[in-house]
């Protein structure tokens, strides 16, 4: 995962300030939960593999993770 975040942020984009590479470090995290489907999670994004694991299993999280939906909020 490091080696992703990596080639997707320092390694192909210039940025002129530490607070402009944060944001575009953001923006790509958020991409990647939120839009990346993967092959070791049978075709769903992470955040989707985290929403079906807390709906079988609930006890194992502290916090509903549907609640952690991207939008206007976030």
């Amino acid at each position: 995962m490091n080696r992703t975040i990596e080639d997707a942020t320092v390694e192909r984009y210039h940025s002129d300030s530490h607070e402009q590479l944060r944001a575009h470090l953001a923006d790509f995290v958020s991409a990647y939960n939120f839009g990346r489907r993967l092959k070791t999670l049978r075709g769903l994004t992470p955040y989707e593999a985290i929403c079906k694991a807390w709906s079988v299993e609930p006890s194992r999280f502290r916090s509903n993770s549907l609640h952690y939906r991207p939008g206007p909020n976030i």
